[in-house]
């Protein structure tokens, strides 16, 4: 059967994005190393707690005790990092132009929710789309808008006198503190969604995340989506 190479992301794209996965992961395991020493978040109901952050057999499970010190040491190492890393993709997307694919466009909620229901089965067909379909479009832009928010939230954490305009941007030091923790939850979701999305568009997919190039099979001319 014929097939066509097709070239899907640059390798600029590729090396960021490599980067910034173990950097990340690296980040929310030492920010949980941190969070140990002072984890007063739960999710309260009538007064009753429902969800604790974290219940003590999920430290004892990961070995997480009274690692504050190694928390800290990786966490305030592998930032800066995350944060070249960050200012090196957005600033590639805008001058290469690949921000036309990514940003989501007026029609893309709407798109989005097409997308949903063609992989529930519910719709026949999905939405056309260019590099990435809508919902891809508008999770990718809201991890950038993530990061952001995670340096904003890190700093005035990290540097409440230092940086004390930030901190009050974020509404004062408990409240960034908070914030910071929500958004570590939010990548914490993406990575299983977007796992679980790899594994169901399959390997075609995840090698043009590796060697930058899909296989396209000439019989039917359609092409995969890709993450």
């Amino acid at each position: 059967m014929p097939v066509r190479i097709v070239e899907k992301h640059k390798l600029a794209t590729r090396w960021m994005h490599w980067i910034n996965f173990p950097v990340l992961t690296i980040m929310i395991w030492s920010g949980m190393l941190i969070y140990w020493a002072n984890d007063v978040y739960n999710v309260r109901l009538g007064g009753k707690v429902i969800v604790r952050f974290f219940p003590e057999w999920f430290y004892k499970a990961l070995h997480i005790q009274h690692r504050l010190a190694e928390g800290m040491a990786f966490h305030f190492v592998f930032m800066w990092i995350f944060i070249i890393n960050g200012i090196l993709y957005i600033a590639y997307t805008l001058v290469s132009g690949e921000w036309r694919y990514l940003f989501p466009d007026r029609k893309a909620f709407r798109e989005a929710w097409q997308v949903v229901l063609h992989d529930l089965h519910i719709r026949k067909t999905a939405p056309p789309q260019l590099k990435y379909n809508a919902a891809q479009r508008i999770a990718y832009t809201m991890i950038i808008v993530m990061g952001i928010g995670s340096v904003i939230t890190g700093f005035a954490i990290y540097k409440p006198v230092q940086v004390q305009w930030v901190m009050i941007l974020c509404g004062g030091y408990e409240a960034a503190r908070v914030e910071h923790f929500l958004l570590t939850l939010g990548y914490v979701l993406f990575f299983l969604i977007h796992l679980l999305q790899v594994i169901k568009a399959g390997w075609n997919n995840f090698r043009a995340m590796v060697a930058g190039f899909e296989v396209i099979k000439e019989k039917d001319g359609s092409q995969n989506q890709s993450l």
